[in-house]
């Protein structure tokens, strides 16, 4: 649902303004959650969201405005104005994701946002040809004057005499940043006949070479040889005032520099004064350390100057561009809010395409083992959680993926899902593992054999505090894959299963035995409980006569609200049934119904039933 003002949206359909979303807000009793958007966003990219969420379009919200409102939602898209201070994400309890329609996220206070599990995502792809393409606009128009030009044309005078200006075939482009941005300008300035250099300690010499560009080793090396200088690099504290009074006296007098990255990298008064000295020729900018620049200051009087082009940050400002960075990081969003992996998460590891279309149904399966464990058998109690010992395995491909920190955070997720509402993800995942005593490991099995039946097989074993490896005494295992869109668990502990982890579940382990089945579904139909489907799980070879009650050592699940003692007289009493009854089995039951103590309990006494616990997925 997106919420604007009717008005604006009559006069200005493509660009809707929302209004104060307390009186025009999500319908009372709405639990869908709720993205702001607090600057001008392509309706493209907002469609994708509108179907799922309550979407508030607040254009000129003001940081006041911000702070009291941004508790209500759940996430944030912003462009470069809204200012993400560690003081709005505090306040924005519930935010999960805060997006920057764009490259840069220096208006975000990215690390007050990991600390408090808020994923950052940007769009590093969807304005590369359009801050490429504003770079050699701004390389042309101070090559030949054209701000100049323009205005003494437009006050009625012809100065062509004085506006002579220098070509730039033949002429040296030098580059500090070869990314994808600073590649696309190379790529282009070639085109216009230009010799290209380069800075970047991290560049690929192959791709620079296959672009025509000379890597340089160092700045000042590359500073008295070139005509033009662009940056194309994040305003880091590395790159802050990266260009000074001493770069600016190092280059040619005819030289001329770029800005479509960000403002601060030159530092702007030695500019000013390379400017006003003639130590440089001129300067095309389009960002600036304060925009819009304020009156008086050093950046304002850098827009006014003769030898300067200057335009209003529109590296980013095309149609295309737009309409891009707003359907990427919406689509983001549109994941992370329903629980999926971000492919641009700037304070997460990055996930390529390729690798995303492998993890993502394994990330929900392994959330759902996590809450398997936790609920069938750990009883939802923290204590038997925290302070144990959990090993993910991947099998198959999922073995070959170099980043499976998604799938570690999903175990998490699962494992606290009972007993806390911690926002858990990808930034936060292993801070929380901590504090709530949670060890994990990963182990990348390239093995062969069964494994090698599923390409994404996973191993969840879990050991008591201590007690780590395999043959570990009190390990629990579940095990699982993904197939077509489907999730399967495959084990759960000494018993081979295959049942999907969806919905309300019963698992019943009782005695093999003929007739259990039926009384089972006695006791669920005196209770006006539907089994929607029903699954037996035999024991596994290797584990058959071999069976020893559980102890307590809180891996089994609660037997109906008895004390220890009481569970401990029941398994004795089984034991000696045992030795008629044969091997053991699970019974896992997908019902719709509600399951209240009476029920467990009634479960719990059917004759040859030896532990019941009722999980939720």
């Amino acid at each position: 649902m997106l919420h604007t003002d009717p008005a604006t949206t009559s006069a200005a359909p493509m660009t809707p303004t929302a209004v104060d979303p307390a009186t025009e807000g999500p319908s009372p009793g709405s639990s869908r959650p709720r993205i702001l958007v607090p600057e001008k966003l392509s309706p493209d990219g907002l469609a994708l969201l509108t179907p799922h969420f309550d979407v508030d379009v607040r254009q000129g919200v003001s940081p006041d405005e911000l702070l009291s409102i941004i508790p209500g939602y759940q996430g944030l898209i912003v462009r470069s104005e809204t200012k993400v201070t560690a003081e709005v994400l505090r306040a924005g309890a519930k935010l999960k994701v805060v997006a920057r329609a764009g490259v840069g996220v220096d208006n975000i206070d990215v690390p007050a946002a990991t600390a408090r599990g808020v994923i950052v995502i940007n769009s590093p792809a969807g304005n590369i040809v359009a801050a490429a393409e504003h770079t050699v606009a701004l390389l042309l128009a101070t090559a030949r004057n054209v701000g100049r030009a323009d205005r003494s044309i437009k006050d009625g005078r012809w100065e062509r005499g004085q506006l002579v200006g220098v070509e730039v075939g033949r002429k040296t482009l030098g580059i500090v940043g070869l990314g994808k941005v600073g590649l696309h300008v190379a790529r282009m300035a070639k085109g216009l006949g230009m010799t290209v250099i380069a800075v970047d300690p991290y560049a690929n010499p192959d791709m620079a070479k296959q672009a025509g560009v000379e890597l340089y080793p160092s700045l000042h090396d590359m500073l008295p040889v070139l005509d033009f200088l662009t940056i194309h690099t994040p305003l880091l504290a590395t790159t802050m005032d990266l260009i000074g009074e001493a770069e600016f006296k190092a280059m040619k007098k005819t030289a001329r520099v770029l800005n479509v990255a960000r403002g601060g990298v030159y530092n702007e008064a030695a500019l000013l004064q390379a400017l006003d000295e003639g130590w440089i020729a001129g300067a095309g900018l389009d960002v600036f350390t304060s925009e819009p620049p304020t009156a008086d200051s050093v950046a304002s009087r850098l827009t006014k100057h003769p030898k300067v082009v200057a335009t209003p940050h529109l590296g980013a400002s095309t149609v295309e561009a737009q309409e891009n960075v707003s359907m990427d990081v919406c689509t983001q969003a549109l994941e992370i809010l329903r629980g999926g992996l971000p492919t641009s998460a700037v304070n997460a590891p990055i996930i390529l395409p390729e690798q995303y279309r492998k993890l993502q149904p394994s990330v929900s399966l392994v959330e759902k083992m996590g809450k398997l464990y936790s609920q069938h058998f750990a009883g939802n109690k923290i204590n038997m959680v925290g302070g144990r010992k959990f090993e993910l395995i991947y099998h198959g491909e999922l073995a070959g993926l170099p980043n499976t920190k998604p799938l570690l955070a999903a175990l998490v997720k699962g494992l606290v899902a009972s007993f806390s509402d911690s926002n858990v993800n990808i930034v936060n995942a292993t801070q929380i593992a901590k504090e709530k005593g949670i060890t994990i490991s990963e182990t990348h099995a390239h093995d062969s054999g069964k494994n090698q039946t599923y390409v994404n097989l996973v191993t969840l074993k879990s050991y008591p505090d201590g007690g780590a490896g395999a043959g570990a005494k009190g390990a629990q295992v579940i095990e699982g894959y993904a197939s077509n869109k489907r999730l399967y668990i495959s084990r759960l502990d000494r018993f081979n299963a295959t049942f999907s982890p969806e919905g309300t579940l019963i698992i019943l382990h009782n005695y093999d035995e003929p007739g259990k089945i039926g009384g089972v579904g006695t006791v669920l139909g005196s209770h006006g409980i539907n089994i929607r489907f029903m699954q037996v799980a035999a024991l596994s070879a290797e584990f058959r006569g071999d069976w020893t009650p559980p102890t307590d050592d809180g891996l089994q699940p609660t037997l109906s609200q008895e004390s220890l003692a009481d569970a401990a007289q029941h398994h004795q009493q089984q034991q000696q049934l045992q030795q008629q009854a044969g091997d053991e089995a699970l019974m896992i039951l997908g019902i719709a119904g509600n399951v209240d103590k009476k029920v467990m309990d009634d479960l719990q006494q059917a004759e040859g039933v030896l532990d019941v616990s009722v999980v939720t997925l």
